[in-house]
């Protein structure tokens, strides 16, 4: 039979209060009274039980994750950083995957992490009013990723700025025609990416001197399906562009499968430049806006456990990573600039306005 508290206070000859106190390192206990416990619980290999130090310290060690879709690549990374720094604390990870807005309904009606959680982390989850103050009313540390509440620790990246990189770039290949994929806008979860990086890119076209023209600005969801269409769709136009920035790498390897399946040579006739830096981004040589996408679910876990130990009054902080441009075989200068290149782009008109582009 297992050893328990009762007899290593019986061996040590102290009360089980103090071998709790002793066990979990708490205040008030002599370094010599600390030692004669801790031998004692050697002697019976005696491991405390974390169900009955969590009822004796009011924590549970679990921190809620709150995430719109698990599946997205994006969601993934920032809930595998964050789970691995909870681990190595001795934390679990309570997951919620709310998948779509009848689940992001559903859960802040019922509130299920309420006296479950010692904190909780929301990710690229722009929150309402309402919802912030249940997540408030749960009094425990709230962090987010992607986006800032007063009162809540945040990490999160400047994605117009992060945009405004990836047009430039374009630009400064001597592209005058760039058109943007992005993600739709008005999804009714809120997303502020998609804004963000619109407002990036079309601050980098007005800097520069060139018109915002709307029939370059393409818009569908994330994901390599919905990249492929819009360029399919960008291709089909009458003056097509040379350069293509994608709001995430997904859309912009989908944009290169339409753009190499009907014959374009990339860069050479159509330069892409995506957003995210996905694994298979360098696989594939796709220029991109590098963010750093794991190591946010790393500050927000780290964060939130600094606030647990506090438990202050200060402000939380607030940390805006860095992106970086990462150039690789995907991009370079426009057709009319390339040696022995037409002054007409090679793949204009090649498209003409077509059927959904089949997945695959």
């Amino acid at each position: 039979m297992a050893a328990s508290i009762s007899d290593v206070a019986r061996l040590a000859g102290v009360s089980i209060a103090t071998v709790s106190r002793s066990l979990r390192g708490l205040p008030n206990v002599s370094t010599g009274t600390r030692e004669r416990v801790q031998r004692a619980a050697a002697e019976l290999s005696y491991t405390a039980s974390p169900t009955a130090s969590s009822l004796a310290s009011g924590r549970t060690r679990t921190v809620g994750v709150v995430v719109p879709y698990v599946t997205r690549w994006f969601f993934s990374q920032v809930v595998a950083g964050t789970e691995a720094v909870l681990r190595d604390n001795g934390f679990d990870l309570l997951l919620y995957n709310l998948g779509g807005e009848a689940g992001r309904l559903r859960f802040f009606d019922r509130l299920p992490l309420r006296r479950r959680v010692d904190a909780v982390i929301v990710i690229a989850l722009p929150l309402q009013g309402e919802e912030i103050a249940q997540l408030r009313g749960l009094d425990v540390p709230v962090a987010l990723v992607g986006s800032t509440v007063p009162g809540f620790a945040g990490v999160r990246i400047d994605d117009v700025e992060g945009a405004t990189k990836a047009v430039r770039h374009l630009l400064a290949l001597g592209h005058e025609r760039v058109a943007l994929i992005s993600a739709r806008a008005d999804e009714r979860m809120h997303f502020t990416a998609p804004v963000d990086r619109r407002v990036g890119y079309q601050a980098a076209l007005t800097a520069a001197g060139l018109p915002v023209d709307p029939a370059l600005d393409v818009t569908g969801h994330w994901g390599l399906t919905e990249g492929a269409q819009a360029m399919a769709d960008l291709l089909a136009l009458p003056d097509p562009p040379t350069g293509v920035f994608a709001e995430s790498d997904e859309m912009a390897l989908g944009a290169l499968r339409t753009a190499r399946r009907c014959g374009l040579r990339v860069p050479r006739d159509v330069s892409v430049v995506g957003f995210d830096d996905h694994e298979m981004s360098d696989l594939l040589d796709l220029t991109t806006v590098a963010q750093p996408v794991r190591e946010q679910g790393v500050l927000a876990a780290t964060l939130l456990l600094d606030a647990i130990d506090r438990r202050d009054d200060d402000d939380p902080p607030q940390m805006t990573l860095p992106t970086r441009l990462v150039v690789r075989a995907s991009t370079g200068p426009p057709p009319d600039r390339a040696a022995g290149s037409p002054s007409r782009p090679a793949h204009a008109g090649l498209w003409a306005p077509s059927a959904p582009v089949a997945p695959g």
